[in-house]
């Protein structure tokens, strides 16, 4: 298809959707996805080429290895995107959750090996914080965001528990994280308010949610060390779904990311406000092109992951 980069965003997925075989097609295909991936294998130390190609899958679901995962196919795919059209370079870059490390990258904010060493920190303090502070997240389907924040602002006052909203992922489609019990109460009152389901995730951490506030504040100590330039191209964060265009909003964004929600409706709405017709989700699976297409179907939104992925974009 014809692409017209002015008008071009790229989108790089977060967890949820990785699986085993990620990337290995497109590491037989093209050497700059195979370098992304032996590159990943030695920042690491380990055999992480073989993980996410061969699993078990319940290793590489492990927040651990699933961050690292995530962004080392994303970067694969972008790399031999480039090589196949070094002109496509979009208008902006964003990332849902740890996406926006992928969308980092692709500014050219961030190395592929900090982003590496980063989102594998952030995977182990996340890891640790649902250990040490247990709780969960929860969909909330057929209720508008506005809604939605009310109730747990409610129930948060009425228990002094935590609970609020995670991801404003598209209207009618709002996730709330927190602890066990307010998780519950939130979960009932949106029911009662009329939400048409209440799925529980199959996660044990409160991602960004207030819980996260240990987790967040160790990771802007590796956040401080890393090297974050200015964005080549405007990334639109997650927390205020605005774009980045200096190495403090970067800074900024990424060091109350854990805690604050991901305002994916809002990023979405902001790059389409600004022109852009074409989103290409870059990386395992197809969720964010879906959730583009519930929030503006008068959008192109695609998603690329294997070589037929990008045979097809590119014809």
């Amino acid at each position: 298809m014809e692409i017209d980069a002015r008008s071009t965003a790229f989108l790089f997925p977060g967890q949820g959707s990785q699986a085993v075989g990620m990337g290995k097609a497109l590491a037989q295909t093209y050497p700059q996805a195979a370098e992304i991936f032996r590159r990943a294998d030695a920042v690491l130390n380990m055999a992480f080429s073989q993980l996410c190609w061969e699993g078990p899958p319940e290793t590489l679901n492990d927040t651990l290895h699933t961050q690292p995962a995530l962004l080392t196919h994303s970067v694969a795919v972008l790399e031999s995107l480039l090589a196949l059209r070094p002109d496509l370079r979009p208008s902006y870059t964003s990332g849902h959750s740890l996406g926006e490390f992928s969308a980092l990258v692709a500014s050219s904010s961030l190395e592929f090996p900090a982003a590496l060493e980063l989102v594998r920190r952030r995977g182990e303090l996340m890891k640790e914080a649902g250990t040490l502070a247990p709780g969960g997240m929860a969909a909330v389907l057929g209720l508008e965001v506005d809604v939605v924040d009310q109730a747990c602002e409610e129930v948060c006052r009425e228990t002094g528990g935590v609970v609020q909203v995670a991801n404003d992922n598209c209207p009618g489609q709002v996730v709330i994280s927190g602890d066990e019990s307010a998780l519950e109460a939130a979960s009932r009152r949106v029911t009662e308010l009329g939400a048409r389901k209440v799925v529980r995730l199959a996660v044990s951490i409160a991602a960004h949610s207030a819980l996260m506030k240990p987790a967040q504040e160790r990771f802007n100590q590796a956040l401080a060390a890393a090297e974050i330039r200015r964005p080549v191209i405007p990334v639109v964060g997650n927390v205020q779904g605005l774009a980045l265009q200096s190495t403090e909003e970067v800074q900024a964004d990424l060091a109350a990311q854990l805690t604050s929600r991901v305002r994916w409706t809002e990023s979405i709405r902001h790059m389409i406000d600004a022109g852009i017709r074409t989103f290409i989700e870059l990386g395992s699976g197809a969720v964010l092109s879906g959730l583009v297409r519930r929030i503006d179907r008068s959008v192109t939104a695609l998603s690329v992951g294997d070589p037929a992925g990008l045979v097809s974009l590119l014809e």
